[in-house]
């Protein structure tokens, strides 16, 4: 065949595949049949047969390309044999669109090279090239395939007969000459022409069945299955890499997106020595203090080898233990950091990076610092990132500790070495490094001058951290150079003590008001991290008056010198604008620079026992519950389970600050004069926890939350926390009294109304809440009503006390267990003020009570600072409308009965009046004398209507039966020995009953002899006492005379008791009865109406009948009188203002 594949003529048919490879088969027989002998000569072993026109298998080398034997060498590999020889798949692009081999075609090869003896691969590099067989047979090694004769026109490659036609096609490459392989040099000689080129022949293999059986034979479908899977791995495997650099590319881009937009990180230096200085004004604009610029401050830079390698060890501990590992951010952190925020519902963690808090605090704006965004830690993170990228670990950790706020003005490691132990900070000890790498936290919080506990607890926590840490990594690592850390149990033991017993000495100037300072601090830093707020140049606006705090310091100053000689060291003050929460005045102690007395501590926020102060908070929850200022409480001994629960075995008897009991008072009366027993008795009633079987929640503690009080965290109160046996802040306190003055609704304290950046943009304004009404407003009127009466605390406190001032105000003063707290607090609707003496080590004072100690300081303050606030005339408490006037009896705080003498005016919420007439002292009953309880046809023998007393209380009985102070109040009422109460229950059959017999003797008997033997039964199984015999003239004698007292046998069976001598008596009637005494108090009698007739000889007596006048109208010593008889106190008229008096 002549033609020219490359070429072929537009009119002539395009053979099929099957068609060439038959006549490239053809034609090369011949071809074969001469290299035979060569290839014999090649081959190790005998010459195979040459293979005939039928053999599929017969391979075809091209010429040998132009070029060096030293080029690579390749040869194109075919599935079924020589792609040159053979037809099938490698022989044409696509079968279905048959047509003639263009130059391009013939320039694509798919698969590329193929290198048989070293890779098995194709190569997709290089094309075949032309060949100079001549040069390529002179100068390179001999070729290992045998030289075939030269064909001519290179002829299309013929059809090869198979029986499976479809199983290969021929692709262009059949058409391409094929550069061999390059062997090693062979000892055999190679016959060439000038117009031969090396063919590689290959013997044809022996005749086999045809393809299709070899392939359903050899599990043909099983490999056409693992192709597919391998496939679909291969094109999930793209898939996944596709994804895989799409997100990194994304990434990548957001990254860039941010980068572009953030500061430069090019020099952090210049970044850390910018910034403003913050200023706190008080009220009228003045500046009281200026957070200075570090720079001229306290702060000098040190390079990291010139810082402590504990001090570096603890930071990395409880800053960023992953430090050295990290590349400015820690992924892992960050995650575990959105887990916590996000099962946590808000932001509990930031997962801030040592780099992180540099990048923030130096090149984010202000506004931004304090943002909390997932943007805002974008471009934390970047930030972190670019650093860490231009930086050296030293250099960004060193950057770090000159620039951290260590508290107490000191910015810098080298300054917080000199300002807390005058010391240098490569000389830090490993207790005052682990104790300084605590406070940038919250160099506040953890003042140790103000907060010694919290301090070293940070301390603890700390060394904690570095201890774990040491654990984890062998050692903490401090940077290059320098050897690690090792922290081990007595590293951490040896820290602790030495810090505990370390004795701290503040050493720099005075500031004004510092105290107030400290706290306007804290509350900054609880806004905003300590960066923000010492590099934003802030200005705060406080409440502060500046009036109001001198007065305030200059008052609590001149009290705690002239208690100096009874051990009163210290005072503290504080006044509240109720209405809006301002806090107009704060002095936390005497001297603030005096260690002497602990100076730097700020009272007002210190928790101490509170003493009586405590108790209007008791009778405000008592309202709640019914209570009204008119409600009677017993104030006599009483013993009380000491948890308030009932089944308590342990007793708490409290007593008053006089140690007098005051009888029956109302709740006015009470909480006036500060009694205790009745405050205690009102707990009992209110309750210290909630009850879960009410609705809402109820107890003192939870009564104390809603005002504010969150100090009282103990389970184990009791009842003596009416009496302040819990621990509270004057900050609390004042806060509570100040809801009391804004009518129940609390408005909480503030001291910043208002914070500016340097450049004029508002970062925090307040605004004047409404409050929330924490109690009704009748309750909070009723309790300010009570304390700002001063008749009703005369009979305690004098009417003209050191509490009374020229306007109304309300008051209470408080006094704990050996003077070891008084207070005074105390309000109008314009300011409430609270007032605490004491000493900040809890040693006691000399006689020094809250009238003594505090109230001074709060009266001079008040008629100061009042008229001040109000604009010249302080505010009366306004009533609401709620409000209602009643008559009261002023001894039983009930509606007057008749017989009640003394009466006046009482205010009560409109849906909470007193008691009715029938609940008052004075009832009118007929009772079982024997028993108590109330007459009932059960029980006829003993009854009797009579005024008792309606009293039910078993302490108040007890007291009025058996002590002088409560028979004598009795008596002052109108009642008389023996006492009878009001019974609680109606008499019952199973009830005890006494037997009082007379023997012998029946009513209205006519005695004539002289003498009379008495004899009688008088007896009861329990409760007896004694009993005596008494007669007297008349049925119903108005006097008795005894004829036996004091027996205290009992009689069974009838006995004669006594012998009785009537002999010079007149005859008529008279009254034999025999009284029978209980254990109890009570008693039974037995009465006999007799006739005396003692014949004469002289004249015979008739017996005449009893005048009318002895019958009806003589009473009884032991009987009530009728009420237009009863002994009362003279009678006042009763007037609304009357207070009542034990």
């Amino acid at each position: 065949m002549s033609e020219n594949p490359k070429n072929p003529t537009p009119s002539e048919e395009t053979p099929k595949p099957a068609d060439r490879l038959r006549r490239l088969v053809e034609s090369s027989e011949e071809v074969e049949r001469a290299a035979e002998e060569s290839t014999q000569a090649l081959r190790a072993k005998p010459p195979e047969p040459a293979a005939d026109a039928e053999n599929p298998f017969l391979r075809y080398q091209a010429p040998a390309p132009t070029g060096s034997w030293d080029e690579p060498v390749e040869v194109n590999r075919h599935p079924t044999g020589t792609p040159e020889a053979t037809g099938g798949w490698y022989g044409s692009l696509d079968a279905t669109q048959p047509g003639p081999v263009t130059p391009e075609a013939e320039e694509v090869n798919p698969f590329g090279r193929y290198d048989s003896a070293l890779t098995g691969v194709w190569a997709a590099d290089e094309a075949p090239k032309p060949a100079d067989v001549t040069q390529v047979a002179a100068a390179q090694p001999v070729s290992p395939f045998v030289e075939l004769p030269p064909v001519s026109n290179q002829p299309l490659p013929q059809r090869v007969e198979e029986v499976d036609v479809n199983a290969t096609r021929v692709s262009p490459a059949a058409y391409r000459p094929t550069r061999p392989q390059r062997m090693p040099p062979q000892p055999i000689p190679l016959q060439t022409t000038s117009s031969s080129v090396p063919q590689r022949v290959v013997s044809p293999p022996p005749p086999q069945e045809p393809v299709a059986a070899q392939q359903t034979r050899r599990g043909g479908g099983a490999r056409q299955a693992l192709g597919c899977v391998i496939r679909s791995l291969i094109i999930g495997l793209f898939l996944a890499v596709l994804a895989a650099v799409l997100v990194v590319t994304i990434g990548v881009l957001q990254y860039y997106r941010v980068a572009r937009s953030l500061p430069s990180v090019d020099d952090l230096r210049s970044h850390a020595s910018q910034f403003e200085t913050t200023r706190i004004l008080d009220r009228n604009n003045n500046v009281i203090y200026e957070i200075v610029d570090p720079n001229a401050g306290r702060r000098t830079s040190v390079p990291l080898n010139k810082i402590s390698p504990y001090l570096v060890a603890a930071t990395l501990a409880t800053e960023d233990k992953e430090f050295f590992n990290h590349p400015g951010f820690d992924p892992i952190a960050i995650a575990r950091a959105f887990w916590q925020n996000y099962t946590n519902g808000e932001v509990v963690s930031g997962a801030s990076t040592i780099t992180q808090q540099l990048a923030r605090n130096l090149l984010l704006s202000p506004e931004e610092r304090y943002q909390r965004s997932f943007e805002r830690k974008t471009r934390e993170i970047v930030l972190a990132a670019e650093i860490t990228r231009k930086y050296s670990k030293e250099e960004i950790l060193e950057l770090y500790l000159n620039e951290a706020y260590y508290g107490n003005m000191a910015y810098g490691i080298e300054a917080a070495a000199e300002t807390y132990f005058n010391t240098t900070a490569d000389a830090l000890t490993p207790a005052q490094a682990s104790f300084l790498a605590g406070l940038p936290q919250s160099p506040a919080v953890y003042d140790i001058y103000t907060n010694r506990d919290a301090a070293l607890a940070r301390q603890r926590d700390v060394l904690t951290l570095m201890y774990q840490a040491s654990q984890e990594k062998g050692c903490i690592e401090v940077g290059s150079g320098r050897e690690p850390v090792c922290v081990n149990a007595d590293f951490v033991t040896q820290a602790m003590v030495e810090m505990q017993n370390y004795s701290f000495q503040q050493n720099y100037g005075r500031v004004q008001y510092p105290h107030w300072v400290d706290y306007v601090r804290a509350e900054l830093e609880s806004r905003f991290d300590p960066q923000t707020i010492y590099r934003s140049g802030f200005t705060v606006y406080t409440t502060l008056d500046p009036a109001l705090q001198q007065q305030a310091e200059w008052l609590v100053n001149q009290q705690a010198a002239a208690l100096a000689d009874r051990n009163v060291k210290n005072g503290a003050l504080l006044a509240i604008r109720p209405s809006t929460g301002e806090i107009l005045a704060m002095v936390g102690s005497p001297d603030y620079y005096n260690d002497a007395i602990a100076g730097q501590i700020n009272m007002t926020v210190q928790p101490r026992q509170p003493g009586s102060s405590i108790k209007p908070l008791t009778y405000v929850a008592a309202f709640e519950k019914g209570w009204t200022p008119a409600s009677l409480i017993w104030d006599v001994p009483t013993d009380f389970p000491a948890s308030g629960q009932p089944n308590d075995p342990n007793i708490y008897t409290p007593v008053n600050y006089d140690g007098r009991f005051h009888g029956p008072v109302t709740v006015r009366s009470a909480l006036a004069n500060s009694y205790n027993i009745p405050a205690v008795r009102a707990l009992q009633f209110v309750g210290i926890y909630d009850d879960p079987t009410t609705a809402q929640p109820d107890g003192l503690i939870n009564f104390a939350r809603r005002l504010g009080i969150q100090s009282l965290t103990r389970s184990d109160y009791g009842l003596a926390l009416t009496l302040g046996g819990g621990e509270v802040t004057l900050m609390e306190m004042t806060n509570a009294y100040a809801t009391f003055a804004n009518g129940g609704r609390r408005v909480a304290p503030v001291a910043i109304t208002q914070i500016v950046d340097y450049r004029g943009n508002v970062v925090y304004q307040y605004q004047p809440p409404v409050g929330e009404q924490v109690m009704r407003a009748e309750h909070a009127y009723l309790i300010s009503s009570i304390l700002s009466d001063n008749e009703a605390r005369t009979p305690m406190f004098g009417s003209n006390s050191v509490l009374r001032l020229p306007f109304q105000a309300a008051v209470k003063t408080g006094t704990t267990n050996d003077f070891r707290d008084n207070w005074t607090i105390g309000y109008t609707p314009d300011l409430a003020v609270g007032v605490w003496f004491g000493n900040a080590d809890y040693t006691p004072m000399v006689n020094t009570t809250g009238l003594s100690g505090a109230a001074p300081v709060w009266a001079q303050f008040m008629q100061f600072a009042a008229p001040l606030v109000s604009g010249g005339s302080p505010s009366a408490f306004v009533r609401p409308a709620g409000i209602v006037d009643r008559v009261i009896c002023s001894i039983s705080g009930t509606e007057p009965s008749p017989w009640c003498s003394s009466q006046r005016s009482e205010i009560f919420a409109f849906d909470q009046l007193p008691l009715p007439a029938d609940q008052d002292l004075w009832k009118k009953v007929r009772v079982d004398t024997w028993t108590g309880l109330a007459a009932s046809a059960a029980c006829p023998d003993y009854e009797k209507e009579q005024f008792v007393l309606n009293v039910t209380d078993p302490a108040a009985v007890r007291w009025i039966r058996e002590t002088a102070e409560g028979k004598a109040w009795a008596e002052s009422i109108g009642f008389d020995e023996p006492f009878l109460f009001a019974p609680e229950r109606a008499c019952a059959v199973t009830d005890p009953r006494p037997q009082i017999l007379f023997a012998g003797l029946t009513d209205g008997q006519t005695i004539t002899t002289d003498s009379l033997d008495i004899y009688a039964v008088v007896y009861i199984a329990n409760d007896f006492k004694r009993f005596r015999l008494e007669w007297g003239p008349g049925a119903d004698p108005a006097s008795w005379i005894a004829l036996v007292e004091n027996v205290q046998q009992a009689y069974q069976n009838p006995e004669l008791i006594y012998t009785w001598n009537i002999s010079g008596l007149p005859d008529g009637v008279v009254t034999l009865r025999i009284v029978l005494e209980s254990d109890r108090g009570t008693e039974a009698e037995r009465r006999i109406r007799l006739n005396l007739m003692v014949p004469t000889a002289t004249m015979t007596l008739t017996p005449s009948p009893t005048p009318t006048a002895t019958i009806t109208w003589t009473p009884t010593v032991t009987q009530t009188l009728p009420p237009s008889a009863t002994p009362v106190p003279p009678e006042a008229t009763p007037t609304p203002s009357e207070t009542p008096t034990p």
